[in-house]
């Protein structure tokens, strides 16, 4: 028999708290187990209900989401799945709120409010059950990290090349692990693609909050952006990203709306292209995620000639994207997230 996932919502507005009740209550493996109007009050209630899972609402008028969660996340790590609007001051927030230990996020409808509601809160009852199996224990008396750059050393930067890519993938929990590996990337790394899975709309702050963290630039993928060393590319939501060759050079393509082993962007496209153009000249790591999609596309890059890693199970948030991607054959071995962006950096070398 299936567990029941306890659930508390946190949102300043009755009716949403409503909404958002009876939504979660549709599924039988869900109990809202309580309902908290500010953060003040989810602080209580947590302790005394014990909750599984925690929604939140990204913008409320006593304390918003991410000062809530850098208070909360130390002293008591539970999964928080965000409810966000899609204004930018919300995208902003949103973003905050992931680097601060949220797990994940669904965006509130602006159009079409019924079927946009309807389709929300199928996405929220998904994201609730995917958080439930998350693993945030290391947020256990740990400070959100500020902005920083790579504290290694410049020695182990890369001559400049055209001709060698790094291609990674990530999920669940994705958001974080991404920033952490690729601010250890010295400025001159080899062009790196990333496919996390994300809507529409907050790749492009995601990618902008990167480039404040790096020393390489960071930039949502644009048709026929050149992928070029110092260069850190993030396929947009809603579109499927390809590389192609053209010439001497690697370009990126962006295609499609429809989904592909359940995403757009989608790992196994970005990284099945990859195979096909790149081959043995490119590197791969696939982090956190729920599900299984990459593994195919990572199992072609090896048998193209690449090499590819994933996040080990103790350092993901959710072991699903790797483990299949191991299990499957693509990747060689799990490294620690921590370790992760040197051995990205010395596969990369062996391939000069």
């Amino acid at each position: 028999m299936a567990r029941i996932i306890r659930v508390l919502i946190v949102d300043d507005s009755a009716l949403v708290r409503n909404i958002l009740n009876q939504g979660l209550s549709m599924d039988p493996n869900i109990e809202v187990v309580g309902t908290a109007s500010d953060p003040y009050i989810a602080r209580d209630k947590i302790v005394q209900l014990q909750p599984d899972v925690l929604t939140l609402d990204v913008e409320m008028p006593r304390m918003d989401g991410v000062a809530f969660l850098r208070k909360l996340m130390p002293q008591y790590p539970i999964p928080v799945v965000m409810v966000s609007s899609l204004t930018q001051r919300g995208k902003q927030i949103t973003m905050e709120a992931l680097d601060a230990g949220a797990v994940d996020f669904v965006a509130k409808p602006t159009s079409n409010v019924a079927a946009g509601l309807n389709a929300m809160l199928m996405e929220l009852r998904s994201k609730v059950k995917i958080a439930s199996t998350a693993n945030v224990s290391h947020w256990k008396g740990k400070r959100p990290i500020q902005a920083s750059k790579s504290s290694l050393s410049a020695s182990t930067a890369l001559a400049e090349s055209t001709d060698k890519v790094i291609a990674i993938g990530a999920s669940t929990g994705g958001t974080e692990a991404i920033r952490r590996v690729i601010e250890k990337f010295p400025a001159t790394t080899a062009g790196t693609i990333i496919v996390q899975h994300m809507p529409g709309g907050f790749t492009k702050m995601f990618s902008d909050r990167l480039n404040q963290l790096c020393q390489m630039q960071v930039k949502e993928a644009e048709h026929g952006d050149r992928i070029r060393a110092g260069l850190i590319l993030i396929a947009p939501g809603g579109k499927q990203l390809e590389v192609v060759r053209t010439g001497g050079f690697y370009e990126v393509r962006l295609g499609g709306e429809e989904k592909v082993s359940g995403h757009c962007p989608s790992v196994d496209v970005m990284m099945d292209s990859v195979a096909k153009h790149v081959g043995a000249n490119a590197v791969g790591a696939m982090l956190t995620g729920m599900g299984q999609d990459g593994a195919n596309g990572m199992l072609a890059m090896k048998q193209a000639g690449a090499r590819c890693i994933a996040q080990d199970q103790a350092s993901s948030v959710v072991f699903g994207m790797p483990k299949v991607a191991f299990e499957k054959g693509g990747a060689e071995r799990l490294v620690p997230l921590e370790n992760i962006a040197q051995s990205l950096l010395n596969l990369i070398t062996e391939k000069k």
